[in-house]
């Protein structure tokens, strides 16, 4: 008897997907009975006669598939699917838990008000409490008082999220 046969084991995968079909390739996800996780944030668009928030990807032409082996092939079959993520050609898991921490970092609540501190633009940071704990990122924009964007890298790219600062300590060399 083969075991790996015997069981069934999903594992997250991260796949390109062409650009703007995030939404459409999900609801086929959807409909195909795959779970996947397309994580979305609001954010205010503004057109020359009105503002509107709008639900946009985190990461745009991606989205995240939790998938049997078996399965492997319906996805790609997919129209709108480009390719999976891959390191020498072959699909690249992702963690578990860098999902979970994806999903809460997005559910996180507004911080209470910190002490102002002395924070510098391209300064290495890192998160020291919250689902994010112990990402690296450098210090991008000020975001009124509580908040800065820091840049992280996440799957291969550049990512920009917003860190409320009472949850980050600067990095000395």
């Amino acid at each position: 008897m083969i075991i790996s046969n015997f069981f069934s084991v999903k594992i997250w995968y991260a796949i390109y997907v062409k650009s703007r079909t995030e939404k459409k390739v999900a609801s086929e996800l959807q409909f195909l009975g795959i779970e996947h996780y397309l994580p979305l944030i609001k954010r205010l668009k503004q057109w020359s006669d009105r503002k509107k928030w709008v639900e946009e990807p985190l990461f745009r032409s991606y989205i995240f598939v939790r998938i049997e082996e078996k399965d492997y092939y319906t996805v790609l079959h997919i129209p709108a699917v480009v390719k999976y993520v891959t390191f020498e050609k072959k699909a690249v898991p992702v963690p578990a838990q860098q999902i979970e921490a994806i999903h809460y970092f997005l559910n996180e609540k507004e911080p209470e008000i910190v002490d102002e501190k002395n924070w510098a633009k391209g300064q290495k940071v890192e998160i020291i409490s919250g689902s994010m704990s112990g990402l690296i990122g450098t210090l991008v924009e000020f975001k009124g008082k509580r908040r800065v964007n820091i840049e992280i890298e996440a799957i291969g790219k550049s990512l920009l999220i917003q860190v409320p600062k009472n949850r980050l300590r600067v990095i000395k060399y």
